[in-house]
Formats: C-alpha cells, structure tokens, sequence
C-alpha cells in the first residue's frame, strides 16, 4: 500500500474528498471497501501507520446500534475483529501516500493528504 486511497463508492464524502484532492489524486490507487474487503494483513498494516486499530475504528458505524456494541469496552483486538468484519467499521476514507497515512473527513487530514500528494 504505497499511495491508495480507500473509501465506499457509496459515500459522498468521499467523493467530495477526491475531487478536492485534485488531479494529483490520479497517483493513488483507488480500494472500494465493498467490493474488495480489507484483508487481515492489510488492516495490519494500516494499524502500523496508524499507531493503533482504533484509530482506525468508526464510532459513526450504524453496525454498533444494529449489533448492541459497547464500544466503550473494546480493546484493540475488538477494534480489529469488527474492521476485519464489516467494512462500515473501518473509518473512511483513509489515504496512504509514502509511509503516511491520512484517516477520516476531518480538514486536517484532508489538508495532510493534500500537502503529501
């Protein structure tokens, strides 16, 4: 995972994430979660970019109500299993350029990503 950019086809924010990325956006490699779910060893490299699985976690996955989670309980091995499980469960969009990566809609990471295209 050199420079990809994962994220939900379905997902506007996506959508308007890569436009504001711009045309340097065409150097990333496009990874649609629905179609092609993460394996467990890349969910581990993106853990090691990311310092740890719950960075990686969406607290916004409608997957928590449906399924009664606590997530207040969950330790990383938890964060992992349900990432690995549904891909609503992985935070998006996470963008990986060179060795960094970029998780979330957040400007910061939005701006981040930019600057390292």
């Amino acid at each position: 995972m050199d420079k990809v950019f994962i994220h939900l086809g379905t997902c506007n924010t996506c959508k308007k994430i890569l436009t504001e990325l711009g045309p340097k956006a065409k150097k990333l490699a496009q990874r649609e979660l629905k179609s092609e779910p993460l394996k467990a060893g890349e969910v581990d490299a993106l853990k090691k970019l990311a310092g740890s699985y719950e960075a990686l976690f969406s607290r916004r996955s409608q997957q928590i109500k449906k399924l009664g989670l606590d997530v207040s309980k969950f330790g990383e091995k938890d964060y992992r299993k349900y990432i690995l499980e549904h891909y609503s469960f992985l935070k998006r969009p996470v963008i990986v350029i060179d060795g960094q990566i970029f998780i979330g809609n957040a400007k910061a990471a939005v701006e981040g990503a930019k600057s390292a295209l």
